[in-house]
């Protein structure tokens, strides 16, 4: 009788959330404002839409099987050579590609309590043991202890930069006195999904792409957030050369689509909307900050594009509240965070919206 092995039969299967079509179906709702994935609210790069409205005509072609165009352009956008650029099915899949590459029983890898969902998950699916550190005052990035936390074993380490759920972030001499101490023969992943959002509030954040030939680091980045590229699914990876040819031995052939691969030349190039997407971002940021001080809600300042939000109250009853009422955020039990939801910034309008509904929500609880 054939059966998945043990270490994959444990794997947390990803549970997706209903259409929004289908939820204003449900709940009989005529708007329903969604801030629950971190995505960009004023929607595709522009300029994205129009190269790839103008491709449409060759999809009975199959994709460039080695994105040479896009991996030119992000090469110029990153002042690297071709050679160090992976691209593929969102960061997702380089995080996974990674993971498989080289974590496998007996190695393991380690990473923050309070971090991105998907490292246990691709930790697991490689059948490595975890090891995993205790956020510092329960929201930060505690680099010190993911250096003492390395052992003989220790084959990767997952850095994110900033940091999801929790927003935060460490600075470019926090992360050059890190990798001081960094052992030579461990693989550093440094996520950057959110780097945009955080050179956009003029944080002093490392630029991974710098420090890759200094040790063996991969950073990892993403369409899906600031280019508003979510649905095409397209992230990139940059390494040393003979990382990115380990990982293309594992890559699927045409993972990345031609749709993906026209709107990402493109949105490289529309420096004006990823501007506006920055200055919208720290506008809402700003109005929510102001608006959870008046209710008396502690919050984490955030130096990506959403914010982690401590309501007082269990976060899933907070967040079925809410849903009824229009307005979809992310429950934050599942991180450890019993009582905080949190919440993408959105438009002015939707930000609007969503603090209207939060203020009627904790009404009722309140009593």
């Amino acid at each position: 009788m054939f059966s998945l092995p043990e270490h994959i039969k444990k794997v947390h299967v990803y549970e997706p959330g209903k259409p929004e079509d289908e939820l204003k179906r449900e709940l009989e709702l005529k708007e329903i404002v969604k801030l629950a994935s971190n995505e960009n609210p004023l929607g595709p790069s522009p300029a994205a839409v129009r190269a790839i409205i103008e491709d449409l005509k060759n999809l009975n072609r199959y994709p460039d099987g080695n994105s040479y165009y896009l991996k030119k352009a992000l090469a110029e956008h990153l002042n690297v050579e071709i050679e160090n650029i992976f691209v593929g099915l969102g960061s997702n899949e380089a995080l996974d590609i990674i993971s498989r590459a080289y974590l496998r029983p007996g190695k393991n890898a380690v990473y923050s309590e309070k971090s991105f969902a998907v490292y246990p998950i691709v930790v697991q699916l490689a059948g490595a043991e975890h090891k995993v550190v205790k956020a510092k005052d329960n929201y930060y990035m505690d680099l010190k202890a993911h250096l003492d936390a390395i052992d003989e074993n220790t084959a990767v380490v997952f850095l994110a930069n900033p940091n999801n759920p929790t927003g935060t972030a460490f600075t470019r001499k926090e992360f050059e006195e890190f990798l001081k101490e960094f052992p030579n023969d461990v693989l550093l992943v440094l996520d950057e999904a959110y780097y945009e959002y955080a050179v956009g509030a003029g944080f002093d954040i490392e630029n991974g792409v710098e420090y890759i030939h200094e040790k063996n680091i991969v950073v990892t980045r993403t369409f899906s957030k600031i280019y508003g590229l979510a649905g095409l699914r397209l992230g990139y990876a940059v390494a040393k050369k003979e990382i990115i040819e380990d990982m293309n031995r594992i890559r699927q052939p045409f993972n990345v689509t031609r749709p993906a691969q026209v709107g990402g030349v493109a949105a490289l190039e529309d420096k004006m909307f990823i501007k506006h997407s920055q200055v919208v971002n720290e506008e809402g940021k700003k109005y929510l900050y102001e608006q959870f001080e008046k209710l008396g809600l502690e919050y984490v300042p955030t130096y990506a594009n959403f914010i982690l939000v401590k309501v007082g109250f269990p976060s899933r009853e907070v967040f079925n509240r809410l849903l009824k009422k229009g307005v979809i955020v992310r429950a934050m039990d599942g991180y450890g965070f019993p009582d905080h939801i949190r919440v993408t910034i959105g438009t002015m309008k939707e930000n609007i919206f969503f603090i209207n509904k939060l203020k009627e929500v904790l009404e009722e609880l309140r009593g």
